[in-house]
């Protein structure tokens, strides 16, 4: 009788330990996706760039820790690993330096600098795609990759939301996940862009020697993305209008929802009047040269 009741105390204890173990790495945590406010307000960051599978991206998490311990991590995810084969994903991770009016600890950014890190900086923007996360190390990157990012993608996709690139954000035990809808472009740092244009321009390259003609594409390579030239500081100006293969703009309205004509329904009269319309403003307006894909700076 004993021994029965020393195996059912046993059995109870294993059982408790195993639901504390799983609700303290976040196994048992609702993920709530929201649209709304962001966590975070204009940043100031140190990072470095990489091309590669996302789960290489812990060595760097490590190494910026290691320089700035108590400041918060973030990590920057441009391309979806479904679409984009994992040696060219993109990312970018790094620390952040300051938020909102507060200034960087100038000791600080020298030492991230003489290891190799770069400066940026991210706007502050006024709606964007998020939840959170229990940031237990290794298991949370599991937790991010089986739970996380399913949800958020089923919530833009059923709401046809414009939300990229992806964000984390380490700190107090925390993951902070968020997608802006707003000022994507702002959202890239140098050298997301010029990987962008290199392989759009080398897609460019490939297409003319098949076709015989040069055909620029207005999207980013892998992400369906199109880029401004600048980083304009104003909302209004450096806004980023993104349609995807659907036909879908920014917004998440389609061509039907916009009431605006779709291609093949043009008369012939239309069709031989917009033509000489197209002739005639090309003599007036001058061409402008466009770096491949992606505009960027040199």
């Amino acid at each position: 009788m004993s021994g029965w009741l020393c195996l059912c105390v046993a059995i109870v204890s294993l059982l408790l330990a195993v639901v504390c173990v799983s609700y303290y790495l976040g196994l048992l945590s609702d993920i709530t996706v929201l649209a709304g406010s962001p966590p975070i307000k204009k940043i100031t960051f140190a990072y470095k760039f990489n091309e590669g599978p996302y789960k290489t991206c812990a060595q760097l998490l490590k190494e910026s820790r290691s320089i700035g311990p108590k400041l918060s991590c973030i990590g920057v995810f441009y391309d979806d690993p479904k679409k984009v084969p994992g040696p060219q994903c993109r990312y970018a991770i790094g620390s952040i330096l300051s938020e909102g009016q507060n200034k960087a600890d100038e000791e600080l950014m020298n030492r991230y600098e003489t290891s190799g890190f770069n400066i940026f900086s991210f706007p502050e923007v006024t709606h964007v795609v998020t939840t959170s996360l229990p940031h237990r190390a290794f298991f949370s990157f599991l937790l991010r990759v089986r739970r996380v990012y399913p949800r958020l993608e089923l919530y833009i996709k059923e709401r046809r939301l414009c939300a990229h690139p992806f964000l984390e954000i380490y700190s107090e035990g925390q993951v902070q996940f968020m997608a802006p809808l707003a000022r994507q472009g702002d959202f890239y740092v140098p050298e997301a862009r010029h990987v962008d244009r290199r392989l759009s321009e080398e897609e460019l390259h490939s297409d003319t020697d098949v076709s015989g003609a040069d055909s620029n594409s207005e999207y980013s390579s892998g992400s369906g993305v199109f880029l401004s030239d600048s980083r304009d500081t104003s909302p209004a100006a450096s806004s980023v209008h993104s349609v995807d293969h659907r036909g879908r703009s920014s917004g998440g309205y389609s061509f039907k929802e916009l009431d605006l004509e779709q291609p093949g329904r043009h008369t012939e009269e239309e069709k031989e009047s917009f033509h000489e319309d197209a002739v005639q403003k090309s003599l007036e307006v001058p061409t402008q040269e466009w770096l491949g894909v992606v505009g960027g700076e040199e």
